[in-house]
């Protein structure tokens, strides 16, 4: 990224100037979601969309549609060597709490749907959607409280119940019914990223294991 004032560079992963007058400087970072269109809408129905500029779209300057399709052949570069536990491409969520970062590979998040863990001495859990794209994570302490969540058989719409109040939580991470109704869960930010990219801004990271909590 390209500041107009300066001309600096920006990282897009980390915020960080790695060229020009602001150099070294970073920004600050800010809680972001990525989800399918059909969910964010049915979260966001009065939500307002950005429009392609018409001017910009004739004159070529959008990726075309089938981008991501020719990335996919496109040789990976990187300068960091990339753990053989996955492929280069492996599709992950990436998540990094009190400087603690961890990969979980998408695969096995929708065959272990949701997953608890603990990252950087936090208790958190994770958890996709009804569309199997869509991931969110969670502290899951409550008033001082942990809780261990689990995800409601048989329903048409995902629900969440904590274990120790059989409270029920919606995707949002909010109490909808029981003893915390009206709690919400702290949000913690999820990285969708390709392996490789994310180990060259996480070379410490771990990664997560199927089954292995």
């Amino acid at each position: 990224m390209r500041d107009e004032e300066t001309g600096s560079w920006w990282q897009q992963v980390t915020g960080e100037a790695i060229q020009g007058p602001l150099k070294g400087q970073k920004l600050k970072p800010v809680y972001h979601d990525e989800l399918t269109f059909a969910l964010w809408k049915h979260e966001q129905p009065n939500g307002r969309v950005l429009r392609p500029d018409d001017k910009i779209a004739q004159a070529g300057k959008y990726a075309p549609a089938n981008w991501e399709q020719r990335m996919s052949q496109v040789p990976v570069t990187s300068t960091v060597v990339a753990d053989k536990l996955l492929d280069q491409r492996a599709l992950i969520a990436g998540i990094r709490v009190n400087n603690v970062a961890r990969a979980y590979p998408l695969d096995a998040l929708r065959k272990q749907n949701l997953i608890i863990d603990e990252l950087g001495g936090t208790p958190i859990f994770l958890v996709v959607s009804d569309d199997g794209r869509s991931v969110r994570a969670f502290e899951r302490t409550v008033d001082g409280r942990k809780l261990e969540f689990f995800l409601k058989p048989n329903v048409n719409v995902l629900t969440l119940v904590d274990a120790e109040t059989g409270s029920a939580w919606d995707f949002t991470g909010k109490a909808t019914a029981g003893q915390l109704q009206g709690k919400q869960l702290n949000k913690i930010s999820v990285l969708n990223d390709y392996w490789f990219d994310w180990i060259t801004y996480n070379p410490n990271t771990a990664v997560y294991k199927l089954g292995s909590q």
